[in-house]
């Protein structure tokens, strides 16, 4: 029983932990994101002191911490779609 817990539960909660991290640290100026409460931006700078990132609206900038990031949101609103022509 413990056995299943840590391998469905536990485990793939550690690997999206990593791939989050990993994202975060990957991000640059210009990338655009959506954060986790789906305010959509385009990194204006970093702060590295705070873990922060600050975030260029249409109304301005606002400073949010990195971990705020949707991962998913961000990496499919970056990647180009590919539109088949028929």
């Amino acid at each position: 029983m413990f056995v299943a817990i840590v391998f469905f539960m536990i485990i793939p909660n550690i690997r999206k932990t990593k791939k989050e991290k990993e994202f975060a640290g990957n991000l640059k100026k210009g990338d655009r994101v959506i954060m986790k409460s789906g305010l959509h931006g385009k990194i204006f700078d970093f702060s590295e002191k705070n873990e922060a990132v600050v975030i260029e609206t249409g109304s301005g900038k606002l400073t949010f911490d990195k971990s705020s990031i949707s991962m998913e949101m961000s990496q499919r609103i970056n990647t180009p779609t590919v539109v088949e022509k028929k």
